[in-house]
């Protein structure tokens, strides 16, 4: 168990992540979090905040209440605003959001009209800020991720292969696409830290085939590496058929099947992640309140596949699993970019 109490060192990494986020002297800036966030995270960023001359202000709100019949992890669309107009129009009036909720605000009901006000937000991760330490964002980095989201965008076909048996097509044509690098200083946008992360999300109907989860791939919402494999058989973007033996197989099915929700079988996201400084073997490193995951999100050459809401071809469920998988290999059109889970020196 890591202890939590403030390091300077961890106030220079918030103030070093918040400062690319274009804060200045006197800036006014929101801190959004809920009774159940992690407080050493949200003393960091209003210490950062400080230190850079900005001007922060607290919004909390009561962690609500679970409606659902199983634990929700790792959703990345918090609902600890619940929908009350006057935290939207504070938020989008702040200019620039610190958000340190739980499971964040990538689709969160509320944060179009955050951003829609022209708030930029940063999303901290529920990590540890032993980790965010590790990972501070780079310029490189950034260069990076743009490359492979604009190719992302350009594409008409996303292969995805394994030895293992993964053999997996999506349909790329008019898919959303995100590239995260870990900071954001247009208006507008949002970006979680740690960043590293180039996803996609297919319109409806457009994924189909065989994955094949192998052992070590890594389910984050059970925080679990996987011991033994499962084939996954998708139509038209739904998970059709769960085939495995032993634990990892039983508590996907189960997990699944708990949301009574056919939403929850689909597929969210697809993509890779980037970032040079994630460790594939960090969730051994922590406790699992230490962690919420996003690093191994952001393994270099891992495929990030994602059941559950995908807003883009109008799903939603809070059903949600986020599954690094390693050793594919990717191809967008013509070009491999991830091979045997290597990603490819093509981005800069």
């Amino acid at each position: 168990m890591l202890t939590d109490r403030i390091e300077g060192k961890w106030i220079d990494a918030f103030a070093e992540v918040i400062e690319r986020c274009g804060v200045k002297k006197d800036d006014v800036a929101a801190i959004l979090s809920e009774t159940q966030s992690r407080q050493l995270n949200v003393h960091l960023a209003e210490l950062a905040l400080l230190r850079l001359g900005a001007r922060p202000f607290h919004i909390v709100v009561p962690t609500p209440r679970n409606p659902h019949s199983v634990p929700i992890r790792s959703t990345g669309a918090s609902v600890a605003i619940g929908g009350l107009a006057p935290v939207v129009s504070a938020l989008g009036q702040a200019g620039f959001i610190v958000d340190c909720t739980i499971e964040g605000p990538m689709h969160a009901p509320e944060t179009p009209a955050i951003l829609k006000a022209g708030a930029r937000i940063l999303y901290i991760s529920n990590e540890h800020p032993e980790a965010l330490e590790r990972m501070r964002p780079d310029d490189r980095l950034e260069k990076q991720v743009r490359a492979a989201a604009k190719m992302l965008r350009g594409s008409k076909h996303m292969k995805v292969t394994s030895a293992a048996g993964t053999d997996l097509d999506v349909d790329m044509e008019g898919a959303s696409t995100v590239g995260i690098w870990g900071w954001t200083d247009k208006p507008g946008t949002l970006a979680h830290w740690p960043g590293g992360i180039v996803v996609s999300f297919p319109k409806s109907g457009t994924v189909n085939g065989t994955l094949v989860l192998d052992r070590g791939d890594v389910n984050l919402t059970f925080k679990r590496y996987l011991e033994t494999p499962i084939r996954l058989t998708l139509e038209k973007d739904y998970i059709t058929d769960i085939i495995g033996e032993g634990a990892d197989a039983e508590m996907m099915r189960r997990y699944l099947a708990a949301w009574g929700d056919r939403e929850a079988y689909a597929v969210s996201h697809v993509g890779w992640g980037m970032n040079p400084g994630a460790r594939y073997e960090a969730l051994t490193m922590y406790d699992q309140r230490d962690t919420n995951g996003t690093e191994l999100r952001a393994v270099p050459g891992n495929f990030l596949f994602s059941t559950g809401a995908n807003e883009f071809a109008g799903r939603y469920t809070a059903g949600h699993f986020d599954i690094p998988v390693m050793n594919t290999t990717i191809s967008l059109d013509n070009t491999v970019v991830i091979r045997d889970g290597v990603l490819q020196d093509i981005f800069g």
